[in-house]
């Protein structure tokens, strides 16, 4: 038995989530310190989500080079 194209989880893994589950949810609010043990988990506060954006780096030529050592 063969699995279906839309089920597979190839891409998955790589796409940022905009939305936690409940427990994450949770856990974040423990490591702000904004849950209190006797908190109903229903009615959650919102959660903000970072997304980590990777930043090209830029190549450092023979001229860069040479002017970090000028300036150090």
């Amino acid at each position: 038995m063969s699995l279906h194209p839309s089920l597979r989880v190839d891409t998955a893994g790589s796409q940022q989530r905009t939305v936690l589950t409940r427990i994450e949810r949770i856990k974040d609010l423990m490591k702000k310190g904004l849950w209190q043990d006797d908190q109903s988990v229903v009615g959650l506060p919102k959660t903000k989500i970072v997304k980590v954006k990777a930043r090209k780096t830029k190549v450092k030529t023979d001229e860069d080079k040479a002017e970090e050592k000028e300036t150090a």
